[in-house]
């Protein structure tokens, strides 16, 4: 694999929690990245376990100062652990993984291309797919094209999921560390709906290794997700970022998709059986 010479301008922020089993792999994607990121920050949010121990044990696996473990004095949440990696990031840009996700060797290259070409671009996605943790990253399906985010929620919880996001470290937002589901996004449609240049790419670019909602986690209680988004959307309506009739649109779609999770998480949990090519 061909690798760039120079370090992309790149943050990457890993919030961890109890993740020692899956973290090796996460980073391990990161450093085999074509265009290696500048630095690591690894957030143990209060795991209390040995998650701490190991995640210092890759940073001294890796070049000195590459990855920088910060420890919080209590777990705050996914969105709490985010917002302290990000206040410490020295780069212009900032990229998310989750500790149990993994990215393609060409995510931030390509990513980075983009954002060369196009400077006015303040946040950028792609798809993801899902895939078991032993499998080769997805092939890449050329040519790379960029698209403009149209300026609404119609299609945003599939546009923009936090594994995709490269963004523009002086943007004036953060994650809201007082939800503790959905605050991903609401900061996305606050970055969109308040008129910044958002962009996807058409490649996918990383693996989740488990079901995205209905599994395990936060994401496991599917009627308070869809609750924490309805709050979300209200505030969004209140704030005057979303307009009333969209307001209304998006809830009845929201409800839909709300019933096909209930009824695919039914099926899997009856079936036993996890997909293999699931793309968002």
């Amino acid at each position: 694999m061909h690798r760039t010479s120079e370090a992309a301008p790149v943050s990457v922020v890993i919030p961890c929690y109890r993740c020692a089993h899956t973290i090796g792999d996460a980073v391990a994607s990161v450093a085999a990245q074509a265009a290696r990121p500048a630095e690591v920050l690894l957030i143990d949010d209060g795991s209390g376990d040995d998650t701490l121990q190991r995640l210092q044990e890759i940073a001294q696996s890796h070049p000195p100062g590459w990855i920088k473990v910060i420890a919080l004095p209590r777990n705050a949440g996914p969105a709490a652990a985010r917002n302290a990696g990000w206040s410490r990031a020295t780069q212009p840009w900032i990229a998310f993984l989750d500790a149990d996700d993994t990215w393609h060797p060409q995510k931030l290259k390509l990513q980075m291309e983009a954002l060369a070409n196009d400077p006015s671009i303040a946040l950028i996605a792609h798809p993801m797919n899902m895939q078991p943790r032993w499998a080769e990253p997805p092939p890449l399906n050329y040519p790379a094209v960029v698209q403009a985010v149209p300026r609404h929620l119609l299609m945003l919880r599939n546009a923009f999921q936090t594994p995709s996001i490269v963004l523009r470290r002086d943007l004036p937002f953060r994650f809201d560390e007082t939800r503790k589901r959905a605050e991903d996004f609401m900061l996305w449609a606050q970055i969109l709906l308040s008129g910044y240049r958002c962009a996807r790419i058409n490649q996918v670019l990383a693996s989740l290794h488990k079901p995205p909602f209905g599994a395990s986690g936060l994401s496991a209680d599917l009627k308070a997700m869809y609750t924490a988004a309805i709050d979300v959307r209200r505030s969004l309506h209140r704030a005057g970022l979303l307009g009333w009739w969209q307001w209304q649109l998006v809830e009845v779609l929201a409800w839909v998709r709300y019933l096909r999770r209930r009824l695919l998480t039914f099926t899997r949990n009856h079936s036993g059986a996890l997909p293999t090519h699931h793309r968002a």
